[in-house]
């Protein structure tokens, strides 16, 4: 007797599958799914599958955030003058190109900060992004740093780091009440807020965080 090749297919789920079937399905339903056994069987997948790039439903909602940075920095950098670009312009491309992200993903974006009424709840979920934004920055400020021969010049890169995660909160909040068409006043807002970060971290010397907060948040727009 001859064995029989199974005719089931050996094609497994990819990473962006599984994402893609989370958005649309908490959007479709409006609210988390129960559990990852229900979510999977729900879309033809086994748990295995789901583990084999997720520990929880809350690593999944940390790695979509993730993504949309990933993805924005590799747009960013198909921008063939990106490397020539001043700190600022690079900072610039960076949250013109997130927020682009966020609009193609606007409805699941809402709902993602909204479903959650604990602000720590919705942090936790921005844990990756947040340390994305902070390298990210810190990176710009060391590149900065390294041109400057005095010492007394050089900026504090936790701080202008820290500062730029701040910001990003402060155009995300804008972000969500933008009701301008093709969100043009939030575009307005990242312009603003970066040469404002810019402004006070060409100050020496920056006598502190409070200062930058001040700075940043009187480009607030009615």
């Amino acid at each position: 007797m001859s064995a029989k090749k199974s005719t089931k297919s050996t094609k497994s789920v990819t990473r962006n599958q599984i994402i893609t079937a989370f958005m649309e399905q908490v959007l479709v339903e409006e609210k988390l799914p129960k559990s990852v056994f229900k979510f999977c069987k729900e879309n033809n997948m086994s748990e295995a599958e789901f583990y084999n790039f997720f520990g929880s439903f809350d690593g999944l909602q940390q790695e979509i955030w993730n993504s949309f940075f990933d993805h924005s920095m590799q747009l960013a950098h198909k921008n063939k003058e990106y490397e020539t670009f001043s700190n600022q312009e690079k900072m610039l491309t960076f949250f013109y190109t997130f927020f682009e992200m966020l609009t193609a993903n606007r409805s699941y974006v809402l709902f993602a900060l909204t479903e959650q009424r604990d602000l720590m709840k919705n942090m936790k979920q921005l844990k990756g992004l947040r340390n994305r934004i902070k390298e990210f920055a810190g990176d710009l400020v060391a590149d900065a740093n390294s041109e400057k021969q005095l010492k007394i010049l050089k900026q504090p890169v936790s701080v202008f780091s820290e500062g730029a995660w701040l910001q990003t909160l402060f155009i995300l909040k804008y972000w969500m009440e933008d009701n301008s068409p093709n969100f043009e006043k939030t575009d307005m807002v990242i312009e603003k807020s970066v040469r404002a970060i810019f402004d006070v971290f060409a100050t020496t010397p920056l006598e502190s965080v409070l200062d930058f907060g001040k700075f940043l948040w009187k480009e607030k727009m009615n």
